[in-house]
């Protein structure tokens, strides 16, 4: 699936079953509060924490809510995701392409 399909596959989604979008006000708390549950999942699975009794190890669960809702922002602020992630690609190649790999402390 191409980001752009996602996007069309989840405006589908919000259309059919979801009524309508949430306000982008909403969505961002909602984004905000998926990205804490993925920093949860992260701290305990790579972190120094352990889970609690209850909690699951479902990282990829985690990723794909937060991609959701960034999808949703996306299609309600009329983001195209490809085209932004397109320059952000050669944003990060012309500002980044040698700072990494003279970076001494990234060699080991």
């Amino acid at each position: 699936m191409t980001i752009e399909e996602a996007q069309q596959q989840v405006d589908r989604w919000i259309r059919q079953y979801g009524v309508r979008y949430f306000s982008e006000l909403t969505n961002m708390a909602v984004l905000t509060e998926e990205v804490g549950e993925l920093a949860r999942v992260m701290a305990r699975r790579y972190g120094d924490q352990s889970f609690k009794p209850g909690e699951s190890d479902n990282l990829e669960e985690e990723l794909a809510d937060v991609l959701w809702v960034l999808i949703c922002l996306a299609n309600q602020t009329g983001t195209d995701l490809t085209q932004a992630f397109r320059r952000t690609l050669e944003k990060k190649t012309a500002r980044d392409k040698e700072r990494h790999i003279n970076n001494p402390k990234l060699k080991e």
